[in-house]
């Protein structure tokens, strides 16, 4: 087995190893402990993905990619699936993302999950989550890719619904889950597709027999996907869900919501990128919901108080540029973003993480504010994240966003309004991000401000490690991260994706730099009016009361939704209980028992104890049965 196999594999198994360690061991060993070894188990990954990336960076282009086979795991007749990894240029980006951030976010665990009483069922569950996410983007085939898909799925159920005596939690989680599953299902509709025209789910197989597919099943295989991605990564119409995942703990919004599960649609789509070449239609249709989304997430985010909430939109938004780029063929810019993503959302979510924890709770933005003199640290993390975020130089959100852009306004007439209307959506990250900021950040402080100050926590020197050093290394990453994507000038970042997935469209350098440009001056305009519009704690854009309804309410999807799909579920359950449940299920009971009894007493009553009786039977069922002889002969 080859030095990227092998690192592959330790990569998978060690997140897995450290939640049946922690669960086999329970009340054996402390909460803390529990934190401790999912935390070692992640960043061992890590360093299998590292390994294996070493060993592949020194290999021939044509070498790189590695598939290896522990064994076969499902066989009926020609069809054949192995329990395989494939670890490739692509995939290696996602194990590293994965585990890196994964494992800062788990080790930041250990300071902001101090003191619950389930500490170890949650890092239990996160290590659970990491392998599941692992399995996704390692899987050999398509069947292990959806066990992957599946899995993730379940891991984030229960990490949202951590808080179960919470029925906001409860709730969000169902959502969660009944909302991906949708996805799921699609994705599998489009696998029996591909295994009835194919009789495979490898890879390379799958996508050597395109030619012989007509279109129309091309196209129903690239929907299937597209929608499992779509729900997957939270994009127009499957959205609704996210924002309501942010009642699980504020880690587990980072980990899901910024390095892993929500960009699991856009690694779907590039790493099935010929399906989807061979099916442009739905190709274009992905960019078209990218775009949607980026920009109904940015507006949705001006009207939200809840800190964790504005970040969670700006996830939408964010994964819309992914879409976009993915959709259009700019995969290396799609994945670069994603990559980058990962590092200033994560600190975005853990920063904010440690303001809720200094707040006793606390994620109203109303009821913040002159947060910069209390926590001064994590202050210039936040600005670091919010720039990012919008696309200012030098920092990593500037290096891989308007590439995305640049490739969309140079495509055809479609592809450049798509890239107008992201433009317009870098305005909207301006104003959103920066009105999070100054409601935190600036002003006076406000009463729940000056009571936490009044009443500071008493943290032990374990915590507040655990908090602070992660967000150091994700501040850092978030700062230098972008620096492989140089136009022109040094772009090692799109050449190793190239390898596995080719890029469509690549803007000339000029173009790139003037998109840059003109991103870079409509950020700053939104900058400038969330601070002309917030710097007095104003709560709100100036709009008309059926715009502010309107975003207020999300659009209505949520209320769509329930009208179209619960409450009518609600209805005809409820009328299967009222009019067969209990009438004909729960009624017949009652009378097949009193029929058993009554049987039974009849029954009873023969049973007379008297030896003439019982006689008197036997001969009649002779003279019956001598009957019966007779006739028949």
């Amino acid at each position: 087995m080859s030095t990227v196999a092998v690192g592959g594999w330790i990569c998978l198994l060690a997140p897995l190893a450290g939640a049946l360690l922690i669960t086999l061991a329970g009340g054996t060993i402390s909460r803390r402990t529990a934190g401790y070894i999912a935390t070692l188990s992640v960043f061992v990954g890590f360093a299998g993905a590292v390994v294996a990336f070493i060993a592949m960076w020194a290999a021939a282009p044509a070498d790189r990619s590695e598939l290896s086979t522990a064994y076969t795991w499902l066989s009926g007749g020609s069809f054949h699936v192995g329990m395989s990894i494939l670890v490739d240029q692509l995939s290696i980006v996602m194990m590293l993302v994965v585990t890196g951030v994964g494992g800062l976010i788990v080790a930041y665990s250990v300071g902001y999950m101090d003191g619950d009483d389930e500490e170890r069922r949650y890092f239990a569950y996160m290590s659970i989550f990491v392998f599941a996410m692992l399995m996704l983007v390692e899987g050999g085939n398509l069947l292990l890719l959806l066990v992957g898909w599946g899995l993730v799925g379940l891991a984030s159920y229960l990490l949202i619904g951590f808080w179960h005596k919470r029925p906001e939690a409860v709730a969000a989680a169902k959502k969660a889950f009944v909302m991906n599953a949708v996805g799921d299902a699609t994705m599998a509709l489009a696998f029996f597709l591909l295994i009835a025209k194919t009789g495979t789910l490898d890879y390379a197989a799958v996508f050597g027999d395109l030619n012989g597919l007509s279109q129309t099943t091309l196209n129903l295989v690239a929907l299937g996907l597209l929608g499992g991605a779509v729900a997957k990564s939270a994009q127009l119409p499957l959205q609704t869900w996210l924002p309501d995942a942010m009642e699980g703990p504020t880690p587990v919004s980072a980990l899901i919501h910024a390095a892993t599960m929500v960009t699991a649609g856009v690694y779907l789509i590039v790493r099935t990128s010929p399906i989807f070449e061979a099916a442009p239609h739905i190709q274009e249709l992905a960019a078209g919901l990218g775009t949607a989304t980026l920009l109904l997430a940015g507006l949705v985010a001006l009207v939200q108080t809840d800190i964790k909430r504005v970040i969670a939109y700006s996830t939408m938004s964010q994964i819309g540029y992914m879409f976009l780029g993915a959709g259009i063929g700019a995969y290396a810019s799609a994945m670069y973003l994603l990559v980058a993503h990962a590092f200033f959302k994560a600190l975005l979510f853990m920063s904010a993480g440690i303001v809720i924890h200094r707040l006793s709770g606390e994620q109203d933005m109303r009821r913040m504010g002159g947060l910069r003199s209390v926590l001064p640290k994590t202050w210039i993390a936040f600005l670091i994240g919010s720039l990012a975020l919008v696309g200012l130089p030098p920092l990593a959100g500037f290096w891989t966003k308007d590439p995305i852009i640049a490739a969309a306004l140079d495509g055809d007439s479609y592809q450049t309004t798509l890239g107008v209307l992201a433009l317009v959506g870098t305005l909207l990250t301006g104003l959103y991000t920066f009105r999070m900021y100054f409601l935190v950040w600036s002003g006076e402080q406000s009463e729940t401000v000056q009571r936490a100050v009044e009443h500071p926590h008493h943290e032990d020197r374990v915590v507040r490690i655990s908090l602070g050093w992660p967000v150091g290394v994700l501040a850092v990453l978030s700062c230098v991260g972008g620096l492989l994507a140089i136009p022109s000038v040094w772009e090692p970042f799109a050449t190793w994706i190239d390898e596995v997935a080719p890029s469509e469209i690549v803007p000339s350098s000029a173009l790139d730099w003037e998109t840059s440009a003109i991103a870079v001056t409509i950020g700053v305009i939104g900058i400038a009016i969330a601070w002309a519009i917030y710097k007095t704690h104003r709560l709100s854009v100036p709009a008309v009361p059926p715009l502010r309804a309107l975003l207020e309410h999300k659009f209505y999807f949520d209320e769509l939704y329930d009208a179209l799909f619960y409450r009518p579920a609600a209805l005809v359950a409820a009328r299967l209980r009222s009019d067969v449940e209990e009438p004909i299920v729960e009624g017949s009971l009652g009378e097949i028992g009193k029929a058993g009894q009554e049987t039974a007493g009849a029954v009873a009553r023969v049973q007379t104890g008297l030896l003439r009786t019982y006689a008197i039977a036997v001969a009649a069922s002779a003279v019956v049965l001598a009957v019966v002889f007779v006739a028949v002969r």
